[in-house]
């Protein structure tokens, strides 16, 4: 309801305020899209690192020969609907590209004693070793960002205040599956194979051995 006197007319005092609300307004409008040069945006956010130090947890030992990496990228089409709302209303729709690469490893800590032969004149090796296996996706996240984001009215506002309830660690979890589903069905493994055949077979030949046999078994 609106104040007025007696002619009919807002009072003076109603007048100053509904002016002083609506340069307030203003301003933040304006200062929030950068209309105003020289005015410090009060919308503007300063980074500062107040992290603790690192702290070691623990310390394993390793006996993996990486043998090949692969590097990978894929395009991620993440559409969220609401049931009965129309997506101008409630719904996003994110088009993100996910970069990583995954690693294919020979796990030599499963080789057993008796794996190894030797001849009994120590020229000839074999080796029985177990068959590659592939890391988890490691994301890149300097080539990993979003192309493009279509929002519904009340995600651009959940977006405004600061409301992002997981839709990035969705979207990295995503990626990263698609890129480790991906890599079971490359060359990774039998090229982690074949280098680390050839790395022992160098190892070995340069301690004196002539043959040697590397074979990959389950």
């Amino acid at each position: 309801m609106v104040l007025r006197d007696n002619a009919g007319r807002m009072p003076w005092w109603a007048k100053l305020a509904a002016t002083v609300v609506a340069l307030t307004a203003l301003f933040f409008l304006f200062a929030k899209a950068n209309l105003l040069p020289g005015i410090p945006n009060p919308f503007g956010e300063k980074t500062k690192d107040r992290s603790g130090p690192v702290v070691l947890k623990s310390i394993q030992d390793m006996s993996r020969f990486q043998g090949a990496s692969g590097n990978f990228q894929v395009v991620v089409d993440l559409q969220k609907d609401a049931n009965f709302l129309p997506d101008s209303v409630k719904g996003k729709r994110t088009l993100y590209v996910g970069a990583g690469s995954v690693d294919s490893y020979v796990d030599l800590g499963k080789v057993g004693k008796d794996a190894v032969t030797v001849s009994a004149d120590r020229t000839a090796a074999t080796i029985r070793l177990p068959h590659a296996e592939l890391e988890r996706t490691s994301l890149d996240p300097k080539n990993s960002y979003v192309v493009s984001q279509q929002r519904g009215f009340f995600d651009r506002l959940g977006d405004f205040l600061g409301n992002n309830p997981g839709n990035e660690k969705q979207l990295n979890e995503l990626a990263a599956q698609k890129i480790q589903d991906a890599a079971k069905s490359t060359e990774l493994g039998k090229r982690a194979e074949a280098n680390t055949q050839s790395m022992l077979q160098r190892l070995l030949t340069s301690l004196g051995f002539t043959k040697v046999e590397v074979t990959f078994v389950t």
